[in-house]
């Protein structure tokens, strides 16, 4: 591929009447970007709500993005490297909405040999030949000639919203869920549950070695006196006497502290403990990729390690339930299910069992859900992938759910979205008569919150009758 290069016009080569232009289309990215850079987040570049009353009928560019191009054209075609601005007079005639083209156009006025002063004229044209924007620029031109090759710019990624505050504002009506804390006797442990009760999410019941969870309170600064302590003298202990508060109806969530997963998910799992459904217990991260358009539920990577097809089907229906209880009860998730090819084949048999999944939901053995695959992740969340392979398919590009064929390659996909792709995520399990909160360490205040957020929305589900 040739290498781009800019070269300038200098003083001594401009002449009266000549011009350069650029045309460009105004994207709703481009004025989100704008805005970012200047800080200029007026409600009519940015709020469709408040921009569909306003005078213009809708959102508009910022004025000084046609102002940047004349910019653009000056500093990078005519004169090109070397210009140093001056001064620039602009009246805005007509505004931009998002998809219209303009065509920015400079052309020589005036030569001034005293310092090298050139005024152009600047104007600038919609698609339908009217005048958004037009005036003068003045420009001190280059006298050398100047030769570059064009920069290469970072890409930009935008992530427009806090998907994760939204979720978590979204239980301010919600009473707070009494949440059994099973073991907290880290400070780390402890602060999590303390930071999900000032936001008013839960209601801390704090199981564990009492001495212990008191002294990690006191290392951490946090007072605990609001609190109920239920004192069991180990981690197994606290688990088991956790997941009896949930079975007698005393707490509606439970909430993983200072031991091993497995070691919470051993107490829950047994039918004896009164938690079990007919559902196979399963594991969902809800994810806030700054790369992807909307949440990404990814499940299992957690607790399933090689799931047959009825317990996949079992994983589809939890977090499908969860998809509806946080997103849109109304709607039909979009769940890719992935393996390696889009391809049916013998051979491998995450493929077989996509397709089989597929047919159980034609036959509505899986509900509320639109479900698609095999497909390879790539078609699963990139519609030109799509495009490019010319699938046809009404989840591939868009989908909402990655049901992972194991629990390696789920797990893999959502650590890499996580440490590559700078996204959060939040994880709950789900399948049990109670959501159970899955932290560690390492999470985020956000991520930890998020979790918290997801537990309340389920259980109030299940009060509701929304889930069964």
């Amino acid at each position: 591929m040739q290498e781009q290069q800019m070269e300038n016009v200098t003083y001594d080569e401009l002449k009266i009447g000549q011009s350069a232009m650029v045309t460009r289309t105004l994207s709703e990215r481009d004025i989100e970007l704008f805005a970012v850079m200047s800080g200029d987040v007026n409600p009519a570049h940015l709020d469709a709500d408040y921009a569909r009353d306003s005078a213009f009928g809708g959102v508009i560019g910022h004025g000084m993005w046609t102002g940047a191009l004349i910019s653009s054209v000056l500093g990078t075609t005519l004169p090109g490297p070397g210009t140093i601005y001056l001064n620039q007079n602009l009246d805005f005639k007509k505004p931009v909405h998002p998809g219209e083209t303009v065509r920015v156009s400079v052309t020589v006025k005036e030569k001034h040999d005293h310092k090298h002063v050139v005024i152009f004229d600047c104007l600038c044209r919609n698609g339908l030949g009217e005048t958004v924007a037009a005036g003068t620029a003045v420009v001190i031109a280059p006298t050398s000639k100047i030769r570059l090759s064009r920069p290469d710019l970072p890409e930009v990624q935008l992530h427009n919203h806090d998907r994760y505050r939204q979720l978590v504002d979204s239980c301010e009506a919600l009473a707070p869920v009494r949440t059994a804390v099973v073991h907290p006797v880290t400070a780390i442990a402890l602060q999590a549950a303390h930071e999900a009760a000032l936001e008013k999410l839960i209601e801390p019941v704090l199981v564990g070695p009492e001495a212990r969870i008191r002294q990690a309170a006191l290392d951490a600064g946090i007072d605990i006196r609001a609190y109920q302590v239920i004192d069991a003298e180990h981690s197994h202990a606290a688990a088991a006497r956790a997941v009896q508060l949930a079975a007698h109806g005393e707490v509606a969530a439970l909430m993983k502290g200072s031991l091993p997963t497995d070691e919470l998910l051993g107490a829950v799992l047994p039918s004896a403990g009164g938690l079990r459904t007919e559902r196979r217990i399963s594991h969902a991260y809800v994810m806030d990729v700054p790369t992807y358009h909307k949440l990404l539920f990814i499940t299992d990577a957690a607790i399933n390690v090689a799931p047959t097809l009825d317990e996949k089907a079992d994983i589809c229906r939890n977090v499908i339930d969860l998809w509806r209880v946080i997103v849109d009860p109304a709607a039909r998730p979009k769940l890719a299910i992935l393996a390696a090819t889009e391809k049916v084949k013998s051979n491998i048999q995450a493929t077989v069992d996509a397709a089989c999944l597929c047919k159980m939901a034609e036959r509505h053995q899986i509900d509320h859900a639109q479900l698609d695959g095999p497909l390879a992740l790539d078609l699963a969340i990139s519609e030109q992938a799509v495009l490019d392979k010319g699938l046809a398919s009404a989840v591939a590009g868009d989908a909402d759910i990655l049901l992972a064929p194991d629990i390696h390659s789920g797990n893999m996909i959502a650590k890499q979205l996580t440490f590559l792709g700078g996204a959060d995520a939040a994880g709950i399990v789900l399948g049990a008569r109670v959501p159970i909160i899955l932290t560690s360490r390492a999470d985020s205040l956000r991520t930890r919150m998020m979790s918290c957020a997801l537990a309340v929305r389920m259980a109030d589900a299940r009060r509701t009758g929304a889930v069964k």
